[in-house]
């Protein structure tokens, strides 16, 4: 189900804007960041796994967490487009992951 947005804070208070996708949903070789998410409630999300990629239409096929992040319940992941700078993605990441600790990022 795409349509659906969320902003998802750092550590820093720097809030970051995805969109929200079902599991399995096809993206555009873009780089990005995303969220594997479990959907509690009705509108509410958990954060399982956080990462970043240069190419988010390649990057799940046999994601080396996927068993985590399927035994945790993941419902969605949420991405957004971001910078060709890789710098820049893992700084994005790096802050959320800071302030959500999820369960199958180590």
């Amino acid at each position: 189900m795409a349509g659906r947005e969320i902003d998802w804070p750092g550590k820093s208070g720097k809030k970051y804007h995805y969109w929200i996708y079902d599991l399995g949903t096809k993206h555009d070789p873009v780089p990005a960041n995303y969220v594997f998410t479990k959907e509690t409630e009705q509108g509410t999300f958990r954060p399982i796994y956080i990462g970043q990629t240069s190419d988010i239409s390649e990057r799940f096929d046999n994601h080396h967490k996927w068993l985590c992040i399927v035994k945790n319940g993941a419902t969605h992941v949420c991405t957004h487009k971001s910078s060709v700078d890789e710098k820049a993605r893992l700084a994005e990441e790096g802050d959320l992951i800071k302030n959500y600790n999820p369960v199958c990022n180590d």
